[in-house]
């Protein structure tokens, strides 16, 4: 069951650590696994399965175990997951807020291997609406449909330097019919799709999260992911969301910065691959 929600009347989007009680209170939940085909818990970990082969291992606190018991928890994590045959890569996400002993060298010692961390923004919504104006030949849309969403998800593993997935786009193609709120946005030059991002509004919080960013490299410095974020944020305005959340780079976090959003805290994604 989900942690009641803050009322945002006692959130104050000024001070980072009322906006990291937010947080952890109510995305930590199964609110952050959407889509998942199913659920399993762990002690205080949520170990979520996808379609495509991918699992995803999530929680809101490690429940005060010692580093003994994380090495257990993160043992039986890798036993789970490799009992499911079609499971061929897991991430593990850490937050640097949290009291974890020991879970890094659990993590590597289990054949984890750490991205480079990223920085969880919080903000309010009306601070990323602005009117961007966009390079000339640039229009900016929602896409729902199969070639769209193909050719959306070939270009951010192009960006990324990532083989095209037909598994990734076939799960991302998944997630649309379950229409639990997900929207994806692109920008695009004659009909080249030069920058794309997804909005993903959380039921029951005030939240929507901003996620992907990806821009082709030519096309960077030029208005157009600050565009598509404004977009995205006119729509979850629309869907009666106040705060978004996102865990970006940093060359997206200047962005953010100067849109409103603060920084609370890091997160790294370990990932394991069969």
């Amino acid at each position: 069951m989900s942690a009641p929600m803050v009322p945002l009347k006692m959130i104050r989007v000024d001070d980072s650590t009322s906006l990291l009680a937010a947080y952890d209170d109510q995305l930590r939940t199964d609110a952050e696994i959407p889509g998942a085909l199913s659920v399993a818990r762990c002690g205080p970990l949520r170990l979520a399965t996808y379609a495509g082969g991918r699992g995803f291992v999530t929680y809101r606190d490690l429940g005060g175990a010692g580093a003994g018991q994380v090495r257990r928890l993160v043992a039986d994590v890798v036993e789970h997951y490799r009992a499911d045959p079609a499971i061929e890569r897991v991430e593990w996400k850490t937050r640097g807020h949290d009291r974890a002993p020991g879970l890094h060298d659990a993590l590597l010692a289990a054949g984890f291997a750490p991205d480079e961390p990223e920085t969880i923004m919080i903000g309010p919504v009306r601070a990323l609406v602005a009117d961007v104006p966009l390079p000339a030949g640039v229009a900016l849309r929602r896409v729902v449909d199969e070639p769209d969403v193909r050719a959306m998800c070939a270009m951010e593993d192009e960006v990324f330097g990532e083989p095209v997935s037909a598994a990734a786009v076939d799960a991302v193609l998944r997630r649309l019919a379950l229409d639990d709120g997900m929207q994806l946005w692109l920008a695009e030059a004659a009909g080249v799709v030069v920058c794309t991002g997804r909005l993903e509004p959380v039921p029951g919080t005030d939240f929507a999260g901003i996620w992907g960013g990806a821009t082709r490299p030519e096309w960077r410095g030029r208005g157009i992911y600050r565009a598509l974020t404004a977009a995205r944020a006119r729509a979850a305005l629309e869907l009666g969301k106040s705060l978004v959340h996102s865990d970006c780079t940093e060359y997206s976090r200047s962005i953010l910065e100067r849109s409103g959003l603060r920084a609370v805290s890091t997160t790294t994604p370990y990932r394991w691959v069969r």
